[in-house]
C-alpha cells in the first residue's frame, strides 16, 4: 500500500473536502465574487473617497487665498499674505520682513483677518 492510499484511508474527510463539489462550480464562485466586491466597496468608501474629498478641499482653499489673509505654513510659520502669483505666496511675518513660499506650503488659513496695510 502506498503512502497516499494510507493517508486517504486515515483521513476520509480530507479526501472528500479535496474533491470538487458536485453540480458545477459557478454557484460556488458567487459568494467569493460578492465578498470581493464588498471588500472593494468598503475600501473605496473608507479610504479613497475621503482622501479625494480632502484633496479637493485643500485645492479649493489654496485657490481662494487672497491678499490680507492670515495663514499658517506647513512648517508652522504665521504670516499675512501680501503678494500672490500662480505658484508662490509672499508672506509678511514681521515689520519689514517678507518671505516667499510655494502655495503648497500653506497649511491653513486662520480665522482672523490680517493687518490692513498688508
Amino acid at each position: 500500500m502506498t503512502a497516499e492510499a494510507s493517508d486517504s484511508m486515515l483521513f476520509p474527510d480530507l479526501a472528500y473536502a479535496a474533491a470538487s463539489a458536485p453540480g458545477g462550480g459557478s454557484q460556488s464562485m458567487l459568494p467569493t465574487i460578492v465578498m470581493i466586491a464588498s471588500m472593494l466597496a468598503i475600501f473605496y468608501f473608507l479610504l479613497l473617497r475621503p482622501q479625494q474629498k480632502q484633496k479637493q478641499e485643500r485645492e479649493q482653499m489654496l485657490a481662494s487665498i487672497k491678499r490680507g489673509d492670515r495663514v499658517v505654513t506647513t512648517g508652522g510659520l504665521h504670516g499675512t499674505v501680501t503678494g500672490l502669483s500662480e505658484n508662490t505666496v509672499t508672506l509678511r511675518v514681521a515689520d519689514q520682513v517678507k518671505l516667499e513660499f510655494d502655495r503648497s506650503a500653506i497649511g491653513r488659513v486662520t480665522a482672523g483677518q490680517g493687518e490692513k496695510d498688508a
